[in-house]
């Protein structure tokens, strides 16, 4: 008898509709599955078979066929345990309804259980496209698929548990909660000083800017990066399902775990590989830059991470998204991230230290400068010098402004972007175009002045000139919106001076 099921395969971080066939034929006991699997598949067929025969149904001794449809799409993974199994007990007459009423997704254990699996909330809206109303998920991905509301999701544990779902003895499950705390986590309140490394990083958030922290060892740089997701609005719906998707899919999902409602914050270590940071692997799947899309991506001690790792932020860093190249066909991953970097600025660290001479060579320094500035440079639109805190300043006993304070301004200064761009696939003054930058960054004569003086002074690129327009926006914004102003332009040039302090 032939039995069919619905299930879902995993291709970048959509889902595709999958049609699991099961076939008794002619024989002597087997059990193929055709389609091509891969080698967690091909191991699932003694998962299979124990679970259905300690979940009290018989496995008897016939000669079984699995098709995974379409064939020409390689599948992964152990999502398809689930929906064989049902197919079998269907295909057996063990199952008095037909499997194929409701998609379904999940691992087996040995004894029967439904084990969770990765990207249920990709298939959850392939489901919905495919013109499906109604879900079989794992019961620890139950808060994941309901972030999808228009779905009725039946999460189960057990696979006997999965056939009283199939005879309508279970209801719906309707919850989709939060899986994150946006008030958790360091505050700007801890940090004493650096007022200006402060005011630069409300511009990067407001804006969504790349940033360069420089300095000398201890000066703060980690302390002030790892509290920049608190001043960080929660994201839209529709980024928040982007975000849960992707780390859904990378496996970075919290168990039990529902939306990601606030902006990711990933730290990789300098010893991480290309494929680590930027994804890729036999089967693409996504990496650093993916997993902090929407948010930041934050590199400590910059200047260590390898040469080819650092060029692979090009791409992410113009595009907002990563293409992965493979036999299996080309994966695009969104990276759409705000770049945190911080360094020493040379190899003793204190080249710009007041206190502390540098011991380090010319050759040396310049080396050290090539390596921060060569790739990445003029994709940064801020560069601020993080010095040294008086001793005395790290005693006092004043409140700082907390974190709360400084989300409230750049909440607003988001508004301004949010009307700006209210027509447009634009949602940060970083990622304007230059159609953009010339209608919405309008300066006046004092403005422009200053801006010609400083470009025919300086070697500025073209994007570095758009990246200082940019920047001169989004402090416009902070200070109430409008046109542009000299005092706007000013700040916006201090920001870009990691070139001039090295010249210096």
């Amino acid at each position: 008898m032939l039995s069919k099921s619905i299930s879902f395969g995993i291709h970048g971080i959509d889902a595709r509709i999958i049609e699991v066939e099961v076939d008794i034929i002619r024989g002597l006991p087997g059990f193929t599955i055709v389609g091509l699997p891969d080698s967690t598949i091909r191991e699932s067929r003694e998962r299979i078979r124990s679970a259905i025969e300690n979940s009290g149904f018989e496995f008897p001794p016939r000669n079984f066929v699995v098709n995974l449809a379409p064939a020409g799409f390689k599948k992964q993974g152990a999502t398809y345990d689930l929906p064989v199994a049902m197919s079998i007990l269907h295909a057996t007459g063990q199952a008095g309804i037909d499997p194929a009423a409701i998609p379904m997704v999940g691992e087996l254990s040995l004894d029967g259980r439904v084990k969770p699996v990765r990207g249920v909330i990709s298939m959850t809206i392939a489901i919905y496209r495919g013109g499906y109303r109604s879900v079989i998920v794992p019961y620890e991905n139950r808060h994941e698929a309901a972030a999808i509301r228009e779905i009725e999701v039946f999460p189960v544990k057990t696979l006997a548990e999965t056939l009283s779902v199939l005879r309508g003895e279970f209801g719906p499950f309707r919850d989709g909660r939060e899986c994150d705390d946006p008030h958790a986590g360091p505050d700007f309140s801890d940090v004493r000083g650096q007022e200006t490394a402060k005011r630069a990083i409300e511009i990067a958030a407001a804006g969504h800017h790349n940033i360069l922290l420089y300095g000398s060892p201890g000066s703060g740089k980690t302390m002030l990066a790892k509290r920049i997701p608190s001043i960080l609005p929660p994201l839209g719906k529709e980024q928040a399902i982007e975000t849960t998707m992707i780390h859904s899919v990378g496996g970075e999902l919290k168990s039990g775990g529902g939306l990601i409602t606030h902006p990711p914050f990933r730290s990789p270590h300098h010893t991480s590989s290309d494929v680590a940071l930027a994804g890729g692997g036999t089967f693409p799947t996504v990496g650093e830059v993916s997993l902090s899309h929407n948010g930041v991506l934050f590199l400590d001690e910059f200047v260590e991470f390898k040469n080819n790792v650092i060029q692979a932020l090009r791409q992410p860093l113009e595009d907002y998204e990563i293409t992965v190249s493979r036999a299996l066909g080309t994966f695009r991953f969104p990276a759409d991230f705000m770049l945190v970097a911080a360094s020493n600025p040379c190899r003793c660290g204190y080249l710009f230290d007041g206190e502390i001479p540098c011991v380090c060579p010319p050759h040396q320094v310049r080396s050290h400068f090539q390596k921060i500035a060569g790739p990445i440079l003029d994709r940064i639109d801020i560069e601020v010098l993080v010095g040294r805190v008086p001793h005395r300043d790290l005693l006092e006993v004043h409140s700082c402004e907390k974190s709360a304070a400084i989300l409230e301004r750049v909440k607003t200064a988001r508004e301004r972007q949010k009307n700006r761009f209210d027509e447009s696939a634009t949602r940060y003054n970083s990622r304007m175009t230059p159609g953009e930058i010339r209608d919405h960054c309008r300066l006046d004569a004092d403005a422009e002045a200053v801006l010609e003086a400083a470009v025919m002074r300086t070697a500025l690129t073209a994007r570095s000139f758009f990246k200082i327009l940019k920047t001169a926006r989004t402090i416009a914004d902070l200070a109430g919106g409008g046109t542009i102003r000299k005092n706007h332009i000013l700040e916006a040039l201090s920001y870009k001076n990691l070139q001039r302090n090295y010249d210096v």
